[in-house]
């Protein structure tokens, strides 16, 4: 007696099959698209990583300079006083006599290595950041007062405006630093018209946070790129004269502020003679971060 073979329920069709394959494939693909968001967050992780890493290592370098800068300094200024001093008495002793162009001398190269000396204590020193509220064109008329012996001969632009919540102190000497250095590269180079251009304007970083940029572009010679890294290291310079701390001091006011510092060198064309911006990013925000308070109130003679 035969029997009529009876297709298993259990069986697959082609239907089924193609449904199955579609699953394996889809199933496949989102798993290749997670192993390659995971793959980036790791690459983004480890850079993070090597450059909070390099970071630590600059700010242990530069807390034990500035540990035997400041040491030095304090050495120096009081018998730089005392020299000051009694070359003072000596220039005005011999007034108009023999001899007073020599003390006069002695008395500029003094006032000299004191500003050298101002300028290593400035780095050196801890700082605290005590933000109010300020505008960018008084900003900006107090940097230009404060360097009216080089900016004499230049054609200065100011544009835009902006509030800013910092330090009014720091602030202030970051961009005396900034415009003094914008000069002092315009009358290196040999133009009719020495410009110096002021703006203030707000940015928006990539995470949403809102701060202000104020930049200062100059006519001078530009930055070359095999030393745009170098700037702001300390007593780096390429002038024949100055400490290399001018960059350095605003670097460290923008780490206390939790902002930074940017530079930008443009090349001349028909229209524009080119020349170097130089931006300090202060973030808006009044309540500082964690990495700001630390930046603010760490002191570098204390680093390991």
């Amino acid at each position: 007696m035969s029997h009529a073979s009876v297709p298993s329920q259990s069986a697959l069709t082609q239907g089924d099959l193609s449904q199955l394959f579609a699953a394996f494939n889809d199933v496949t693909v989102k798993l290749q698209d997670t192993h390659e968001k995971l793959s980036g967050e790791v690459s983004r992780l480890q850079g993070e990583l090597r450059r909070a890493n390099d970071e630590l290592e600059r700010s242990r370098r530069l807390a034990a300079l500035g540990e035997m800068a400041a040491g030095i300094a304090h050495e120096i200024r009081n018998p730089l006083g005392s020299i000051g001093l009694y070359a003072e008495m000596l220039e005005s002793d011999l007034a108009g006599g023999r001899g007073h162009d020599i003390a006069s001398k002695i008395v500029r190269a003094v006032h000299g290595l004191d500003a050298v000396v101002n300028d290593v204590l400035t780095f050196s020193r801890e700082m605290r950041v005590e933000r109010v509220s300020q505008c960018s064109d008084e900003v900006f008329a107090a940097a230009l007062d404060s360097c009216r012996d080089v900016v004499g001969g230049c054609s200065v632009v100011v544009r835009g405006e902006a509030a800013i919540e910092a330090d009014a102190a720091l602030l202030q000497q970051a961009m005396v630093n900034l415009v003094r250095n914008a000069a002092e590269a315009v009358q290196s180079r040999a133009l009719d018209d020495h410009e110096i251009v002021l703006e203030a304007r707000e940015s928006v970083a990539g995470a949403g946070e809102r701060a202000i940029v104020l930049s200062v572009s100059d006519t001078g010679p530009g930055v070359p790129t095999e030393i745009r890294e170098r700037l702001f290291n300390p007593f780096f310079t390429t002038r024949a004269a100055g400490t290399g701390l001018g960059l350095a001091i605003v670097q460290r006011i923008a780490d206390a502020h939790g902002g930074a510092v940017r530079v930008n060198s443009r090349p001349a064309t028909s229209h524009d003679p080119g020349g170097a911006t130089v931006e300090l990013i202060i973030p808006r925000s009044s309540n500082p971060t964690d990495r700001e308070q630390a930046a603010a109130t760490a002191d570098p003679r204390s680093a390991a």
